[in-house]
């Protein structure tokens, strides 16, 4: 574990903080891809709710 040291030589093991990045903006191909799997996500979804509406 990295340990900093103070002014006085005393170690203080608090966490070390991360660098800070900025995320990027998804590009237009990911945009699809989101808006693709959505809709797989929400066909399947529908399509358990009809099953088990048909089975009942």
């Amino acid at each position: 574990m990295p340990y900093t040291t103070e002014e006085g030589g005393r170690l203080n093991n608090f966490a070390n903080e991360p660098k800070m990045y900025e995320a990027e903006p998804p590009t237009a191909n990911q945009k699809r891809n989101y808006i693709i799997l959505g809709g797989l996500a929400a066909a399947l979804v529908v399509g358990l709710f009809v099953v088990a509406i048909s089975v009942s």
